[in-house]
């Protein structure tokens, strides 16, 4: 699994059929760091599979893992959000993603 960070919403009007419906969102992959949370600038596009907000630190999953998440089945994707995260602790700390 990625960590990541929501960055905002893509808009897509022409798209094929097993997309529609599905929320697209634009996340910031992050990393654990010593000193805390720290963004990497790589981006991507994920479909949303748990209602997540922008701001959110969120858990992607990506390949095959995408595809057997609930409704993903027939969803041409590589990149699902499967889980928002409430909180993070490494080595005993908690972690805050710093700008």
């Amino acid at each position: 699994m990625i960590l990541g960070q929501v960055r905002g919403r893509v808009v897509s009007t022409a798209k094929i059929d097993n997309l529609n419906g599905k929320k697209l969102l634009v996340v910031e992959v992050v990393s654990v760091r010593e000193h805390g949370l720290v963004r990497t600038g790589r981006e991507m596009v994920c479909v949303d599979a748990v209602q997540a907000g922008e701001g959110e630190l969120v858990f992607v999953v990506q390949g095959s893992s995408s595809r057997i998440a609930p409704d993903m089945r027939d969803v041409p994707t590589d990149a699902v959000i499967v889980g928002i995260v409430d909180s993070l602790q490494s080595m005993g700390q908690a972690m805050e993603l710093r700008d």
